[in-house]
């Protein structure tokens, strides 16, 4: 009996650390200091914005994910850039650190799918403006990507299986993990781990055996979008 209550305290005590540090990531512009550089993407409206010192800098279009290959949602970091060859990427290529995959913000040879929703998760623009943003922010800048009207859940709840990334993927696991059923792994990757608590929470649920999340699932853990 004793053992199970220090487990529960130490599964405590994770959380809270774990939920302290995730509320630091949050970046809004009234916490912007002086002369720092935020960039926020809109997804459902194809924009991106450059804030310096809380006031809009620079406004450029963009294309999106598609809805089989979404864009992430979340606060990230620029950290990493090249400069490649007239490709796919343009001239320009600024990399995000998304714990669930490789995603970037980068120019195209596509100008034509600039405004709609044409890319496998990345964020595109034209090569003149990927250009210009590449001088405007170092390594470092916050990048807030926003879209859909509920927030991480994107457009609304899919049925989520394993080899799923995302930041629907990253809330289950998260839920997942403060319903016990979860220790480790919130990175947005649907792995083995995921699916055996998702096995798990099924049964315990009383709700049919499969290893998907599906709407049900997501329901008891508490997934209900709202505006």
């Amino acid at each position: 009996m004793k053992r199970q209550a220090w487990l529960l305290l130490i599964l405590f005590v994770l959380l809270s650390v774990a939920c302290f540090f995730e509320a630091r990531r949050f970046v809004s512009l009234e916490t912007l200091t002086k002369n720092e550089l935020l960039v926020w993407v809109e997804l459902d409206r194809k924009r991106l914005t450059v804030y310096e010192n809380g006031t809009a800098a620079a406004v450029f279009p963009i294309a999106v994910g598609s809805a089989d290959t979404p864009s992430p949602i979340g606060v990230f970091r620029v950290v990493s850039r090249f400069v490649p060859e007239m490709s796919g990427f343009g001239t320009r290529f600024l990399g995000l650190n998304v714990p669930w995959g490789a995603y970037g913000i980068h120019g195209t040879n596509h100008p034509d799918s600039i405004g709609s929703n044409a890319s496998h998760g990345c964020i595109r623009l034209k090569v003149k403006d990927a250009e210009a943003l590449y001088q405007m922010i170092p390594n470092g800048t916050p990048v807030v990507l926003e879209g859909g009207p509920y927030g991480p859940m994107n457009w609304g709840i899919r049925t989520l299986r394993e080899g799923d990334r995302g930041a629907d993927v990253m809330q289950l696991q998260k839920r997942l993990m403060q319903r016990g059923f979860l220790f480790y792994g919130a990175d947005g990757v649907f792995g083995s781990a995921t699916r055996r608590a998702v096995i798990d929470a099924r049964r315990a649920f009383s709700l049919p055996s499969g290893d998907t999340a599906d709407a049900l699932l997501q329901e008891k853990l508490g997934l209900v979008p709202f505006e």
